[in-house]
């Protein structure tokens, strides 16, 4: 039986390669948007429910997992932490599935921050109006500052679930200064959406083309904007892969 810890695009449609070639697959998903996205199989378990580092090590024991695969989110630090610990004291084999970074342009307004404190903290000093694209988590670094001035403005582009709905409303985020809507948007949406906002300033995390950072970025550039890009953590992962066949071929090894 194989783990794989999905939650992305690039999780799901690996999901489909593995059934596809004749793995049974347990994938966990954290939101029932999420569960609407997986394929329906005979041989595709899903969990549904958020794994601690204890939970994990029962359900994986429980179901007999001898392969993990972590396609997570590249920020998803803790979970990809707890899964390799986990792996290594039961013994199970461990990959990582690793997404592209984005090669950023050579461009006078883009900035490198390490997290998202330091994103809020320059988002802030190059400009009032700030575009959020980072999703619903971390809003209250943010919001925060966005509240000590009335001349500030936070729009934060979340998915359209009640979860990110309720997120934005709880860290104080108006209806009015919330996008609903599920990427990845094209250069041309993400250029109007900028523009309809009256944003001075973009902030993203490097999560590749597939995470539509690309377009981001190149709707900014044309309207001049800031950006600030959050850098990728960096962990060092095991066996790691960045496309589907090369995870396949390594769920065949013994």
């Amino acid at each position: 039986m194989i783990f794989l810890a999905a939650g992305t695009q690039d999780g799901r449609e690996l999901a489909q390669k593995l059934l596809a070639s004749g793995f049974s697959v347990l994938v966990s998903v954290v939101s029932d948007y999420g569960k609407s996205l997986l394929p329906k199989d005979e041989h595709l378990l899903i969990n549904g429910h958020v794994l601690d580092e204890t939970a994990l090590r029962k359900v994986l024991q429980t179901q007999g997992v001898d392969t993990f695969i972590d396609a997570t989110h590249p920020y998803a630090v803790h979970i990809s932490q707890t899964a390799m610990r986990v792996c290594e004291s039961l013994r199970i084999k461990y990959i990582r599935y690793e997404r592209s970074l984005e090669i950023l342009p050579d461009y006078a307004k883009i900035y490198c921050v390490k997290d998202y404190e330091a994103a809020a903290q320059k988002a802030f000093s190059c400009g009032e109006r700030v575009f959020l694209t980072t999703g619903s988590r971390h809003l209250e670094e943010f919001a925060t500052l966005a509240q000590k001035d009335e001349k500030r403005a936070l729009f934060a582009r979340v998915l359209p679930v009640p979860e990110s709905l309720d997120a934005c409303l709880k860290a104080g985020i108006a209806p009015k200064y919330t996008i609903a809507m599920q990427g990845p948007f094209t250069e041309e949406l993400n250029l109007a959406m900028y523009r309809q906002c009256k944003a001075q300033v973009v902030v993203l995390k490097n999560s590749g083309r597939l995470g539509g950072t690309d377009t981001k970025v190149k709707a900014a550039q044309k309207a001049g904007l800031h950006i600030v890009v959050i850098d990728r953590p960096q962990i060092n992962y095991r066996n790691v892969f960045g496309n589907y066949q090369s995870v396949i071929d390594a769920c065949r090894k013994k």
